[in-house]
């Protein structure tokens, strides 16, 4: 292993690994520090879940991932969040940044979130969503983490206990000289981190290269590939993978309040079996998980079912208001975990997951420790396969991937 990497969230995680298998690497993801040894791999993507956690939560675990990478001989630290640097004003990015700059000794990194390819762009440190500032998107209204501010320079300084700079894009468009004495000027002036602009491939691509050497760096799935691809030099041949079985139940769970997964789920919901999680009636009536968990047993054996909690962000906001944010989450992601859960014991090995903290709940109900990676069904999601303990097919979803038709998509791949 060259690089070691830390996702704050499952599909964050497989995000990147997607990238990674798709540009020829070998990858390995785990499903929190891993217990044992991994198989070789050119990278090993520590996936957490702490993207919504508390921040001392979120820094402990980082703390732990950190170390057990680079005593497995990952030379370079990669921290992986999401294109759209969901966060709140307390975190989790800005601490669990600080943490790792402590704990591997670094004086300087950057963040840089771009994806170009998803339509994800940073310029002069504002981030845009398509044509749209962040703020402007419909990650405005996200359950979790609402993103009101697109200047990830100022959010990442109401993060941060030091200033946050900034690497316009003549720097990055100069050269990689240019960005690296930029660095250095940033660092002489007291900081320590600096958000990097960047608007198409090239710039990642460049960013990737000037941070070679660096022992920490931070940004999206796409500069992940960027710095694999400039710093990792001998390859492990990659292991062929395959996609789950012709055969076999296949179950769609979706907890993503996104408004891509909400057109995914309203497409999806016209050609098969559905039902609705509401966290307020699971909350109030213990009943209703065990009879959802019976539909949903009785059905799956005459084809694909679907599972979902999305909706729109004024019913998202009313179960918040009632429940409380953490308490509304915590439901949902107990039920979907149960539903996984008892959906395994009854033969069912093929999963379709929307939602980073769903995922996580999936597959800490499923007991699954390590991942895998096959061929892609959108940019950015492929299909895995558990490795630890084997047997599992899934395919993990971040909530803004994905075409509208992605959950049709991923079980025609599974029955053509």
């Amino acid at each position: 292993m060259q690089l070691g990497v830390i996702a704050d969230d499952v599909t964050g995680a497989t995000d990147l690994a997607s990238v990674l298998r798709r540009d020829g690497f070998s990858v390995v993801q785990t499903l929190g520090v891993p217990q044992s040894v991994t198989p070789p791999a050119d990278v090993v993507v520590v996936s957490l879940k702490t993207r919504t956690a508390p921040v001392d939560e979120a820094t402990a675990a980082a703390r732990a991932a950190a170390a057990y990478l680079t005593n497995a001989g990952a030379t370079q630290i990669y921290f992986k969040y999401c294109s759209t640097f969901d966060s709140t004003d307390r975190g989790n990015i800005g601490p669990v940044i600080a943490t790792l700059l402590e704990q591997l000794h670094a004086t300087f990194t950057i963040a840089c979130p771009a994806y170009p390819a998803l339509a994800r762009t940073v310029y002069q440190g504002y981030l845009f969503v398509g044509t749209q500032l962040l703020s402007e998107s419909s990650m405005r209204d996200h359950p979790l983490t609402p993103m009101t501010d697109a200047n990830l320079v100022r959010v990442l300084g109401r993060q941060s206990p030091f200033p946050v700079g900034l690497v316009a894009l003549d720097d990055v468009d100069a050269s990689g000289t240019a960005m690296q004495e930029r660095f250095a000027a940033l660092q002489r002036s007291g900081h320590r981190v600096a958000i990097v602009d960047a608007v198409f491939d090239r710039h990642v691509d460049a960013i990737g290269c000037a941070c070679r050497g660096v022992s920490l760096v931070t940004g999206g799935a796409a500069l992940g590939g960027a710095l694999a691809r400039a710093a990792i030099t001998a390859r492990i041949p990659v292991d062929p993978q395959h996609a789950p079985a012709r055969s076999g139940p296949v179950v769609v769970l979706s907890g993503s309040g996104s408004a891509a997964t909400l057109e995914q789920v309203r497409r999806l919901a016209a050609d098969v079996p559905h039902r609705a999680l509401d966290p307020l009636a699971l909350a109030r009536d213990g009943a209703i998980l065990p009879a959802l968990i019976d539909w949903a047993e009785q059905h799956v054996l005459r084809g694909p079912v679907l599972l979902y909690s999305t909706a729109s962000p004024e019913t998202v906001r009313n179960a918040q208001r009632e429940l409380g944010r953490s308490e509304a989450a915590a439901t949902l992601e107990h039920a979907f975990g149960g539903l996984a859960a008892a959906l395994a014991r009854q033969g069912v090995r093929t999963f379709v997951v929307a939602g980073g903290e769903t995922s996580g709940a999936v597959l800490e109900a499923l007991g699954i420790r390590m991942l895998g990676f096959g061929e892609e069904i959108d940019p950015g999601v492929p299909w895995t396969r558990s490795l630890d303990p084997e047997g599992f097919h899934l395919a993990l979803k971040s909530g803004n991937f994905g075409s509208p038709d992605f959950f049709i998509k991923a079980l025609q791949t599974r029955t053509a």
